[in-house]
């Protein structure tokens, strides 16, 4: 148990240094780093708090803590997962409306030269 503990420690560090150097460069926008980010503590706490992991496997009625970390793991990367895609479906929504804006100005642009 104690090398998946450290593992999964290992591992959210690891996240967290990813997301910190991606946003120095640039690489991902700061408020979708958030997510990460917060994702990343909270691996580092469940894995560094034992008592706190037995007292979240008792809740979920599991006798094995270590399943309880990979079951809260599972869910809040499917949480980050999940934001990032609304995130993606808006962004798809707002290029087909300019997309869509642009072919207007187009059609009005030519009809504007054809009548000259």
């Amino acid at each position: 148990m104690e090398r998946l503990l450290d593992t999964v420690t290992i591992l959210s560090v690891v996240l967290m240094l990813a997301v910190l150097f991606s946003v120095r460069r640039s690489h991902i926008r700061v408020e979708y780093s958030v997510s990460w980010l917060a994702a990343s503590v909270i691996l580092l706490l469940l894995s560094r708090s034992r008592p706190l992991l037995n007292w979240i496997s008792d809740r979920l009625g599991l006798t094995y803590p270590p399943l309880a970390l990979l079951l809260l793991v599972s869910c809040v990367f499917v949480a980050v997962i999940y934001r990032l895609s609304v995130v993606i479906s808006d962004l798809k929504d707002a290029n087909i409306a300019i997309a869509q804006r642009l072919a207007i100005v187009e059609f009005q642009l030519q009809n504007r030269n054809e009548k000259q």
